[in-house]
This record gives C-alpha cells, sequence and structure tokens, in this order.
C-alpha cells in the first residue's frame, strides 16, 4: 500500500463534498450571502479537482504507466 491509496480517494471524496455543499447551499437560496458562498465553494471544488488530477497523473507517473 503506498501514499497514493490514500490520497487519490481522500482528494476525490473532498471535490465531492465541496461540490454538495455548493449545490446544497444554492438549493437552500437565501440571497445574495449564500450566491457568494456558492461561489466561494464552487472556485474551492475547481481547486481541489485541479489538485486530484495532479494526483492521479503523479500516481501515474510514479508507477511507471507511460501512454505514449
Amino acid at each position: 500500500m503506498d501514499i497514493f491509496d490514500i490520497l487519490i480517494p481522500v482528494s476525490l471524496a473532498a471535490v465531492a463534498f465541496v461540490l454538495a455543499a455548493g449545490i446544497i447551499n444554492m438549493w437552500r437560496g437565501g440571497g445574495e450571502a449564500a450566491a457568494s458562498r456558492s461561489q466561494m465553494l464552487m472556485r474551492w471544488r475547481v481547486m481541489l479537482q485541479f489538485v486530484a488530477i495532479v494526483i492521479i497523473v503523479i500516481a501515474f507517473w510514479v508507477q511507471g504507466f507511460r501512454p505514449f
């Protein structure tokens, strides 16, 4: 078991959690404050997606997977 067996599921769970929180916040409504919070959560989601993709690419590289 290596570090990527932990990092990949944790990063994907973080993305899913922030996405769900953002969607729930949008459904609730609540005016400008809620819209601002939803915007912030969606920005965090994009950042976490980038981190998850980088972790997955590094895991492939470390394990020697070369598609070309």
